[in-house]
């Protein structure tokens, strides 16, 4: 068993009114990555139709430090039980965006699903990031792979 301690990056988090009975983003385990994410939705439920999305909101902002960012992540059960995913996932919050969490999901299942406010609806993964500076060139260096795409790795 592994009893080694991680340092825990501290991260402001501010509740907007709607979300305000709700508990702070907590792992659900020890080995758990990322962050439970609820819905606050001030009218208590949103439907999503197969085929649609929706954007939900969470009522939280938060306080992501420069070097890092907050990806945004599905669900898994989620997902393989309902069809429910982050659109554009992983979502990414920048370390400069103090604005409310908002998390498109769409229904790629074949029932109606109502998101009801409390609800776990995503997971927020907060990763270490490095920037780059991007320069012009002519040609680039050759490798193994070259330019074979999609499949050319093989299954």
């Amino acid at each position: 068993m592994n009893n080694v301690k991680v340092p825990l990056l501290d991260i402001k988090i501010k509740f907007l009114p709607h979300a305000v009975d709700l508990p702070i983003p907590q792992y659900a385990t020890a080995g758990s990555a990322g962050l439970d994410i609820m819905s606050a939705i001030p009218n208590k439920e949103i439907i999503i139709y197969p085929g649609e999305r929706s954007l939900i909101e969470t009522g939280i902002c938060i306080a992501i430090p420069d070097g890092y960012e907050g990806q945004i992540r599905s669900r898994s059960g989620l997902s393989l039980k309902n069809g429910i995913i982050v659109l554009n996932s992983p979502g990414t919050i920048d370390s400069d965006y103090r604005g409310e969490i908002k998390i498109i999901l769409a229904n790629f299942g074949n029932h109606i699903f109502t998101i009801t406010h409390g609800m776990r609806i995503a997971q927020l993964v907060i990763n270490r990031y490095e920037r780059v500076c991007l320069a012009k060139s002519e040609e680039l260096n050759t490798s193994i792979r070259c330019e074979n795409g999609f499949g050319s790795t093989g299954l």
